[in-house]
């Protein structure tokens, strides 16, 4: 026994170690992700922009001021020669200086409807900036959901790893008591003493699973990693009463990839819209206010300032293009067919991935059940065994079978549950409903 000294010592201290860690619950690590992941702030960010685009002035229905000066120095020179013999005039080092100013005034008041259609694009863009964030919020409820059950699983697998090395202790201690009285050869006890090792060891290796799944939960959380905690629940339970026409109608209505999938066509229809507004002729406004000071040194003027305002009208149409516009039109006309087909894609695979998901779902509650059966005719059967065993009606090594049915029935059990929980969750996602998991 002394080599199993350290083990213990170390099985003690992890249990002691434990019980001083703060308790959270799902509820409290989805409201820490939501704040503080820095995936989901990032998209938030992200559809901030999509919200300050949409503005009058970025579709484009006000006009553009400028406001503009300038200052010119010329220095010239020159010589003039008279038609009749006279004597060349000449000019040298002649100095103008010009300083001007102006208010510039550009407006489109009709181009084909381009602009209310760009103001309707920044719209659709804004409402597709808040389902990705809806998306992203989705993804991320149901990946730390998961993960949080997850780290439930790995605690109650260390507590069912624990309780099969107290059980292989209590046989050590009774081969040992054995032994030392001859009942028992020292093979059984060191067949006794590798059983025991060997259930110590799966629960030393389990302490390092159950660490990196909360690692991964802290992570998710967006806090420091090495944060110590216990999840409150000590089971995984699932909604067994979920409605399969219900939880069907919510992912045909309310999928968020569907609904993208609806708004790039609907983005590519208001891309149409646009192009077709090459086919109208355009009107645009142009006014200003200018002011010019000329500064002279030869001739008859000394000085000169013009000043004043000035407004005109363009109309125009675009009469040829190479047969571009056309193409182009033709084009996005096309993809308007494209994107109608990707719904009617999307469709079919949500139907295709529900219809799997509710089979799984249903199969793993009923797996759920079965093993629940099993767990408790392995309990019966290793409280029998142990009898015999404590009598010596039964050898080592089927007790040992005993043990690892016990063990296994546990683990079957707790792995039908968790993947019950998984499709409950996945049910959830791709109808839109999970986020139920914050209430």
């Amino acid at each position: 026994m002394i080599k199993s000294v350290p083990v213990l010592l170390f099985l003690l201290l992890s249990t002691v170690a434990s019980s001083a860690q703060p308790v959270m619950d799902l509820l409290e690590c989805l409201r820490k992700g939501l704040e503080n992941n820095y995936d989901l702030r990032i998209v938030r960010n992200e559809e901030l922009i999509s919200d300050n685009n949409v503005t009058l002035g970025n579709a484009g229905f006000l006009p553009e001021v400028s406001l503009n000066s300038g200052y010119d120095l010329r220095n010239s020179n020159s010589d003039q020669y008279p038609a009749e013999g006279e004597s060349v005039i000449e000019s040298r080092n002649s100095n103008t200086q010009t300083l001007d100013a102006g208010l510039n005034l550009n407006w489109t008041l009709f181009e084909g409807f381009r602009v209310q259609t760009n103001y309707q694009r920044l719209k659709e863009l804004q409402t597709v900036g808040e389902l990705n964030t809806r998306l992203a919020m989705e993804e991320f409820i149901a990946n730390l959901t998961a993960e949080y059950y997850n780290y439930v699983q790995q605690q109650i697998r260390l507590g069912n790893l624990q309780y099969a090395v107290s059980l292989s202790k209590e046989r050590l201690r009774i081969v040992e008591a054995r032994y030392q009285v001859g009942s028992l050869s020292r093979l059984d006890l060191q067949q006794a003493k590798v059983d025991f090792n060997a259930d110590s060891s799966l629960l030393i290796q389990q302490y390092e699973i159950l660490n990196s799944s909360r690692i991964r939960l802290n992570e998710m959380m967006g806090g420091n990693v090495e944060q110590d905690f216990l999840a409150k629940d000590t089971t995984i339970l699932f909604d067994t009463a979920l409605s399969k026409e219900e939880l069907f109608n919510q992912t045909m209505q309310h999928n968020t990839v569907l609904l993208l999938t609806g708004k790039n066509k609907t983005l590519s229809e208001l891309d149409l819209k646009s192009l077709r507004s090459r086919n109208y002729p355009y009107l645009r406004l142009n006014a200003g206010y200018g002011f010019t000071h000329y500064n002279y040194n030869t001739g008859t003027l000394d000085r000169q300032r013009t000043w004043g305002p000035n407004a005109g009208l363009t109309l125009g149409y675009t009469l040829f293009e190479g047969f571009n516009r056309r193409r182009e039109q033709k084009n996005a006309e096309i993809t308007i067919q494209n994107r109608q087909l990707e719904i009617e894609r999307n469709k079919l695979a949500l139907e295709s991935d529900f219809a799997n998901m509710w089979m799984a779902y249903q199969n793993n509650i009923e797996l759920t059940n079965l093993e629940l059966e099993s767990l408790e005719n392995a309990e019966l059967n290793y409280e029998i065994a142990m009898e015999r065993y404590k009598i010596g009606d039964l050898s080592g090594l089927e007790l040992r079978e005993a043990q690892n049915s016990l063990l296994e029935a546990e683990q079957r059990l707790l792995t039908a549950q968790y993947n019950t929980k998984l499709y409950e969750i996945s049910l959830l996602q791709i109808s839109g409903k999970v986020g139920e998991y914050l209430e």
